[in-house]
């Protein structure tokens, strides 16, 4: 599982996807999200606003990432 790192307490799930590299763009984000192709932490998210942080999960097709914070 890669690790995503950040430096606030918490990112956003659109730009999540973006930052790791799974999306190329914050309208494709927002098309699989709300599509329901997401899973946080094993559940399907469709709320790309939804706040990340330390420790959660995110799962798009091959992709699988966990959250970490900086320092």
């Amino acid at each position: 599982m890669n690790e995503i790192f950040i430096r606030d307490e918490f990112i956003r799930l659109d730009a999540a996807l973006k930052f790791s590299g799974a999306i190329g763009t914050g309208g494709q984000a927002k098309m699989v999200i709300q599509d329901g192709l997401v899973l946080v932490n094993g559940e399907i998210c469709t709320m790309r606003g939804k706040k990340l942080r330390n420790g959660d999960t995110v799962e798009f097709e091959d992709f699988c990432f966990v959250i970490k914070n900086e320092g």
